[in-house]
């Protein structure tokens, strides 16, 4: 089983294919985990409503899939001064990892905040962004507190001298800021990043989030039908001629 250690963590991953490389950053929520982009979050019983790129871009990408650092195979710890920012040091440490300077990323749900981060972190090494059903900070305050809940449940169980106020601390770094929580809107505005969006459109993913990303990222395509068996094959073409025309030369 290939793991990355970190000081704090052990990051489970995958490699698919071949090609320039991608970096996939699964839908969940804190419970992103590489497995939910072939099954549903919701009930792991049923398939995802989206593709796998894991399988369905391998033939052109090298695919990189990844458990976040609390999700999935994937173990850390949590400290109070923890958020966006300690994610994507791991994405980073694993590309680093892997020999891989320079990738594209895509990201489904949380992965879209995920994407954002790194575009900030580390513009020069992200080549293109896909944001699929991107999270947002807009009339939905309780799901980020369910989302904080759950992720108590998980780190007592596993360490039950972890406590309240690390917890609450790391919650309010993660879901406390506005728009997409990690990065400002004046920071997409001026990102020049190219990026390929597959909107949200329920209460986690709000239309109005993706709506806003549309308005002010610069560099930008939207592709409106991406979810359900009806609209997979165009999904798949789109996302694979986006990447394909910004891979570098």
């Amino acid at each position: 089983m290939p793991v990355l250690k970190r000081p704090d963590a052990e990051i489970y991953y995958e490699v698919h294919g071949s090609g320039f490389p991608l970096l996939l950053f699964s839908p969940g929520g804190l419970r992103s985990q590489l497995a939910y982009w072939r099954a549903s979050p919701a009930d792991p019983t049923k398939p995802a409503a989206w593709m796998d790129p894991m399988v369905a871009l391998a033939d052109k990408f090298t695919v990189v899939g990844m458990d976040q650092r609390h999700a999935g195979a994937s173990r850390a710890g949590v400290s109070a001064d923890h958020g966006w920012h300690t994610f994507a040091e791991d994405h980073l440490a694993l590309m680093d990892h892997l020999g891989f300077d320079k990738f594209h990323v895509m990201g489904g749900c949380i992965g879209g905040t995920f994407c954002l981060t790194l575009c900030k972190m580390a513009p020069g090494r992200v080549a293109s962004a896909v944001l699929q059903n991107p999270i947002g900070n807009h009339e939905n305050k309780a799901t980020w507190d369910d989302s904080i809940a759950g992720f108590r449940k998980l780190m007592k169980e596993r360490d039950p001298s972890v406590t309240d106020a690390t917890i609450d601390s790391f919650g309010r770094n993660m879901f406390d800021a506005d728009f997409v929580f990690s990065v400002d809107r004046d920071f997409v505005r001026g990102c020049r990043t190219p990026m390929l969006l597959q909107p949200g459109t329920d209460v986690p993913h709000p239309a109005r989030t993706s709506e806003e990303l549309a308005a002010l990222a610069p560099n930008i395509e939207v592709q409106t039908d991406w979810r359900g068996p009806e609209h997979l094959a165009e999904s798949i073409r789109r996302v694979r001629d986006f990447l394909t025309r910004n891979t570098p030369r």
